[in-house]
């Protein structure tokens, strides 16, 4: 290995030790990603011609080129943001083979019904994924018809990438929505008041005279940040005050909730009211046919309505 480094970089001194402690620290380190790795044994391995010459190096050279041979075909861990080592089979043919099934499924689907896809995190093990994939896409582009086929090649592409790294998709599709299900703010609100609620019967069970661990500790931490002492004579009626402070709250926030969903039932109300509006006014006016209204019934009819307060 030293004598084949010295013929390709003879301007670069170093020693056989040196050498082959750097090799060493590269492949444990996995500085590169599958895709670079082949790029450099491929510039790295000598030609035919050659194999000759390279047979009477070093045995470190051999078994240097068998780790950068195992290290191509086996799993590679690599460190993630957190300085996690995450281990993740790489094989380019399961790659390959995921990437042709996702396209497949894709170019079947309708826009509407395709999964939305999870934001990822920029990792080396994504990135490295990403890279490996990107020259498997060049023959389904050569080959592409429109430029729905490209969309959809693409889209393939990136689903191959979320079921490799094992990210979370959503089953839904796009033309699903969000709107039956329970908005944000409101689950937000609901957690609020149901750990006021515990906070409340914790509060009484010990003005009642509960002592037990648990309960004096969720006590001194609802008075954490004031100058309330469990041992003070007024504790009681600190209590008290804390209690209906808390009882407080929480309607308040039952009457946001009631608030926003009264606001909400308006909204989808008045629409629909447009629609029906508008579909009557989109109608052919039809006049002078039928009966006239009786008076009597018109009365009854809207009063009926007008007199429910």
């Amino acid at each position: 290995m030293h004598r084949l480094f010295a013929e390709l970089e003879p301007s670069v001194t170093v020693t056989e030790q040196n050498l082959a402690d750097r090799v060493r620290y590269i492949l444990r380190s996995n500085t590169f990603d599958v895709t670079e790795l082949e790029r450099l044994r491929r510039e790295a391995v000598p030609s035919s011609g050659e194999n000759a010459a390279a047979e009477d190096a070093a045995p470190q050279l051999a078994e240097q080129t068998a780790n950068v041979d195992a290290a191509v075909n086996t799993p590679v861990v690599v460190d993630s943001n957190d300085d996690e080592t995450v281990a993740q089979e790489l094989e380019l043919e399961q790659m390959r083979s995921t990437l042709e099934e996702a396209i497949v499924e894709t170019r079947s689907t309708t826009l509407e019904n395709r999964p939305r896809l999870p934001r990822l995190a920029l990792s080396k093990r994504n990135r490295a994924v990403v890279r490996a994939l990107n020259p498997m896409l060049v023959t389904y582009l050569e080959a592409s018809r429109d430029l729905c086929d490209t969309d959809s090649i693409l889209f393939g592409a990136a689903l191959a990438v979320c079921r490799i790294i094992g990210a979370k998709l959503s089953t839904a599709g796009r033309a699903t929505g969000q709107s039956s299900a329970i908005p944000a703010w409101r689950i937000r609100i609901e957690e609020r008041i149901a750990k006021a609620r515990a906070l409340i019967g914790r509060l009484i069970c010990f003005r009642s005279g509960n002592t037990r661990p648990r309960i004096v500790r969720t006590v001194r931490m609802a008075f954490a940040g004031t100058n309330v002492s469990l041992s003070q004579p007024d504790i009681m009626q600190k209590l008290t005050e804390r209690i209906d402070d808390l009882k407080q709250r929480i309607a308040a926030w039952g009457k946001r909730i009631r608030r926003y969903t009264e606001r909400s039932t308006r909204f989808n109300q008045n629409r629909l009211f447009q629609k029906r509006l508008y579909k009557s006014l989109e109608r052919p006016i039809v006049s002078g046919t039928g009966p006239a209204p009786n008076q009597a019934d018109m009365v009854a009819f809207w009063r009926s309505l007008w007199s429910d307060p």
